[in-house]
């Protein structure tokens, strides 16, 4: 088994934002250190707790300092961007980190961003799909480029100047582009079939109760057989929240206390769900009503 490293991350609202972003850098040093193997970081516009903007501009930031990790974006969330923006400067992360690089991707989760770039009663599913299929088309085709989708239109046939270099979006150092990874955060998660069967691979939830993370394997399975690729578990990464200390009574307060950073991030997390109607990600039971979950000490 390889150790991974997953963080959305989210810190107390009136934190001084340069020491949050510090201290998200010195856990990366850190993992990178023990010898973890990768470690992806999160990104939300609209969210003081979750307060990284871009994971792209994050992980480069960090990059020199990182010698051994994969780093990877977990997610980019591509709705929000257009998918030649995305593309480049995947491509030119990808050469800082001399093709470490992992390439997370998701329509987003947080409903404040969808609102703010003007995609909350889209289809976001859909423009995901349409987001990273011109990504892929845009690495695998030269200038002028000719994709137009729904939402997108990538080309530029009227300013291209060939002898001087303008026109072309950069490509990936990996070929033919780094590795992809989906978070999966639903339940018996069919994005994960469709998912394996382009050839992805997927991260499963931390917050995910043990009983629905067991069903996502069936469905990458499923997902590889359709692609002709086998199901390998070293591909399945599953997330969980994980506190060492040196006895159980520190480890039970910090998980377990009043002032425990794990319940301030399940009472963020909770609130957001229960907003979008989301919380039988919490419930062992989906039909059971969302009061179960104040009674385990979750709100």
């Amino acid at each position: 088994m390889n150790l991974g490293f997953f963080t959305m991350p989210i810190h107390p609202p009136d934190k001084d934002w340069r020491q949050s972003l510090r201290e998200d850098r010195e856990a990366f040093v850190l993992a990178d250190e023990l010898g973890f193997t990768e470690a992806y970081v999160g990104e939300h516009i609209t969210d003081q707790a979750e307060n990284i903007t871009s994971c792209i501009s994050f992980l480069a930031w960090i990059a020199n300092e990182v010698k051994r990790l994969r780093l990877g974006t977990g997610t980019v969330n591509l709705p929000n961007s257009h998918p030649a923006t995305v593309a480049a400067q995947i491509a030119m992360l990808d050469h800082m980190l001399d093709g470490r690089l992992n390439f997370g991707i998701s329509p987003g989760g947080l409903m404040s961003d969808a609102e703010v770039f003007g995609n909350l009663d889209a289809d976001r599913n859909a423009m995901f799909v349409e987001a990273i299929d011109l990504i892929l088309k845009i690495w695998a085709s030269d200038p002028p480029y000719a994709l137009e989708g729904k939402y997108w239109k990538v080309s530029t046939a009227r300013t291209m100047m060939v002898d001087i270099g303008q026109g072309p979006i950069a490509k990936p150092l990996q070929k033919p582009h780094p590795p992809i990874v989906v978070t999966a955060v639903a339940p018996h998660s069919k994005g994960i079939t469709e998912a394996a069967a382009r050839g992805w691979d997927p991260i499963s939830a931390n917050f995910l109760l043990p009983k629905w993370v067991a069903t996502h394997w069936p469905n990458y399975a499923e997902g590889c057989a359709r692609a002709g690729r086998p199901a390998n578990p070293v591909n399945w990464r599953v997330a969980k929240s994980i506190f060492v200390a040196d006895d159980l009574a520190r480890a039970k307060a910090y998980a377990l206390g009043p002032q425990s950073p794990y319940r301030f991030y399940y009472r963020q997390l909770l609130t957001k769900l229960l907003k979008g109607g989301r919380a039988n990600l919490f419930k062992e039971d989906p039909n059971a009503p969302d009061s179960i979950l104040f009674r385990r000490g979750l709100g």
